[in-house]
């Protein structure tokens, strides 16, 4: 039976978490490899053999290059989907490579407790991603936040009754930059800023929110309970679509060369799934790996975006003038260290641009 939930906004004079347990160690040298350089999924084929991980949420965007990934180096994945009869959300991860053996595929809610159980059970680690991602919602409460963290309970309940070893939580940098901090050019965010729920609420800002609370919410429940979790925070994903299904970043790209006649007037994180999705995975299998990690390959404004696609493909209808005359949000910088303590380098925002559009083609999104 699941509990009646609340919005959890704390009363206004109450202390946020806003600077939880995690540190900001980091490894005491990071690597340097010249093999970084460019930055790819690192396949190794034998580093998950004969251990056992749960993805929830397993044919998201996120999710369904975690399970490709994960089976690439050998790990048996129990994949977590609403309905493993659907073909639809599931023919494109029983198709990778190595499903037929190695990936199960169980039905659970996010709301309902104990419905995570039976994955969980007897997994050497986690890696919680299912999370609602939608701006146009009608009722916050039922459609993002209830699900984000309650969910986001209901799965670390399952991690405690079975004593996992260690939980991968896919947050976001919507946990970290919302707040009353000034963000210039020069400013330099990292896993130390916190989003504050006040001025999410007061924007409406309800995604937002729901990453910021849920984030908030796993860290708390952990310390409780002496779980381990880290938490991964990336900003926009963009890159190849393995599920049929547009999702909601990749449908930004979508939208500016589809004829739209006009671009946003946002300044945004950008960043790779497969950067994404690699994170998740070395941040598991990297002991000294911890807290909390901004993935930003770049932040740049929807102007630069049509520049970019524009030098790429010369001949593509792009929309010429934002859609208002306020001045351009400022852009700003998110640190990279704590991403390069995995051994990674992050793929360009160019390739990145490149590769979502090839993809959408390919999926019959748009066609030129």
């Amino acid at each position: 039976m699941v509990r009646p939930f609340s919005l959890l906004i704390p009363p206004r004079g109450i202390v946020h978490l806003r600077h939880p347990l995690p540190s900001l160690a980091f490894p005491s040298s990071i690597a340097r490899s010249p093999r970084r350089a460019r930055a790819r999924a690192i396949v190794t084929m034998s580093s998950g053999r004969g251990k056992v991980v749960c993805v929830t949420g397993a044919s998201g965007y996120i999710a369904s290059w975690i399970v490709k990934f994960l089976l690439q180096r050998g790990y048996t994945v129990r994949a977590s989907v609403r309905d493993p009869a659907d073909p639809a959300k599931t023919a494109h991860l029983r198709s990778l490579d190595g499903a037929a053996e190695q990936l199960h595929l169980f039905k659970a809610n996010l709301l309902e407790e104990g419905s995570f159980d039976a994955g969980v059970e007897g997994c050497d680690g986690v890696f919680h991603t299912a999370s609602p991602f939608y701006h146009a919602v009608t009722d916050p409460q039922a459609e993002l936040l209830e699900p984000a963290v309650k969910g986001t309970l209901n799965v670390l309940a399952s991690c405690k009754k079975f004593s996992i070893k260690r939980i991968i939580v896919t947050s976001s940098m919507a946990a970290v930059a919302y707040n009353d901090k000034e963000r210039t050019p020069d400013t330099v965010v990292d896993e130390t800023w916190w989003s504050i729920p006040e001025v999410c609420e007061q924007n409406k800002q309800w995604y937002v929110l729901s990453k910021t609370l849920a984030e908030q919410t796993a860290w708390k429940f952990a310390q409780e309970n002496a779980l381990e979790i880290l938490t991964i925070n990336p900003a926009m994903v963009i890159g190849p679509l393995l599920q049929p299904t547009l999702n909601t970043s990749s449908a930004a790209i979508l939208n500016l060369i589809n004829g739209a006649s006009t671009y946003p007037n946002f300044s945004m994180g950008w960043v790779n799934v497969q950067d994404v999705a690699m994170a998740h995975i070395l941040a598991f299998e990297l002991p000294s790996a911890s807290g909390r990690y901004c993935l930003v390959e770049r932040v740049a404004h929807y102007s630069e975006l049509v520049k970019i696609i524009h030098e790429l493909y010369p001949a593509l209808k792009l929309p010429e003038k934002c859609a208002d005359d306020n001045p351009f949000p400022p852009t700003y910088q998110v640190s990279k260290l704590k991403f390069r303590s995995l051994g990674r380098e992050y793929i360009p925002l160019e390739t990145s641009l490149k590769e979502t559009i090839e993809s959408l083609k390919e999926k019959n999104f748009v066609s030129f």
